[in-house]
Parts: C-alpha cells; sequence; structure tokens
C-alpha cells in the first residue's frame, strides 16, 4: 500500500508540474478578466466569453445561478461567479480563504464543500482507513498553504487542517 500511496503522489506531482506552465499563463489572465466584469452590468455571456465554460453550474431557490471557476491543481484560487435570477452577474468570489475554510464543519458532505470551495487540487481515498481526503492549494500572505478536508465513508467531514504547501519551492513560500 506505501509503495502505490508514493506513486500516486508522483503522478499527482509530476501532472500538476506539467500543467503548472499552462495554468500560470491562465491564471495570470485573471485579473485582466475579472477587470472586464462589472457587478450588475455583465451578464452570462460577458462571464462565459472570459472565463470559459464552468466545472460546475449551482441554482439556488431564488434562481441565481454561481458559476464555479477552478485553478487547481497548480493554482491557488478559485472562483465563483454569480449571475442573479436578472441575468446579470451578482457577485465575483475568491472563494480559497480562511473566512470559507472556517465554515466547513464536521458533518457536512462532499457535495456542501464543493459547492462553497470549489475542486479540489487532490482528492486521495485511503481504504485501509476508510477515509477520503480533499485538499485546495491556496495563499496566506506570502506563504503557499494546503487546506484538507476529511471525510469517512459515509462522505460526510469529520476534520480539517492546513498545512504548508511542500510543493512549492522555497519551503512554502511563494
Amino acid at each position: 500500500m506505501q509503495k502505490n500511496a508514493g506513486v500516486s503522489r508522483r503522478v499527482w506531482v509530476v501532472g500538476s508540474m506539467l500543467s503548472a506552465p499552462l495554468l500560470a499563463l491562465l491564471v495570470a489572465c485573471d485579473p485582466q478578466r475579472i477587470s472586464e466584469l462589472e457587478e450588475g452590468l455583465a451578464n452570462e455571456a460577458d462571464v462565459r466569453a472570459r472565463f470559459g465554460e464552468p466545472a460546475a453550474i449551482y441554482t439556488d431557490e431564488t434562481g441565481s445561478r454561481t458559476f464555479e471557476y477552478p485553478r487547481q491543481p497548480a493554482g491557488q484560487v478559485n472562483y465563483m461567479i454569480t449571475i442573479g435570477p436578472d441575468g446579470k452577474m451578482s457577485a465575483l468570489s475568491q472563494v480559497l480563504k480562511a473566512a470559507n475554510f472556517a465554515k466547513v464543519v464536521s458533518g457536512w458532505d462532499k457535495a456542501q464543500v464543493r459547492r462553497l470551495l470549489g475542486r479540489p487540487a487532490k482528492a486521495q481515498r485511503y481504504a485501509l482507513k476508510q477515509i477520503e481526503v480533499w485538499d485546495w492549494r491556496f495563499a496566506e500572505g506570502n506563504e503557499a498553504k494546503l487546506f484538507s478536508v476529511t471525510f469517512d465513508n459515509d462522505g460526510r467531514v469529520t476534520g480539517t487542517g492546513t498545512a504548508i504547501d511542500e510543493l512549492v519551492p522555497g519551503g512554502g513560500k511563494s
């Protein structure tokens, strides 16, 4: 089992490194894309023209729809862009931040966590422990970190944690 876990981690690391230049280019364009969208004026077509097809779309009871634009695994942000019932953009948020991490509590299911934080950088199942761990890469000041959520066999949160992102050169300093 230990050997497979090491291979799995190496594959994830190599995959992250291979996609890093492409993702870096994509993420570098995000500030420009964001500056071109104005809340209350931009519409769904404007959002899609700048960000492309969302990874997921969430609809709430008011008719608002939130588009998920993850920048994982190599990036350190995930965006949620909300289109109100009037068809106009009502919010654009970078969701990988301490205030959102604090909302994730024991008992939440995977769908609730995904809706709040977007697609994780990595999801790893540990069969012997009967758990699954999702990781998101994020920046806190100039430090690269990982936020992790542990789920039980029923897909419910049992714990969370934050650590230095050892994959970033310089010991987690970005």
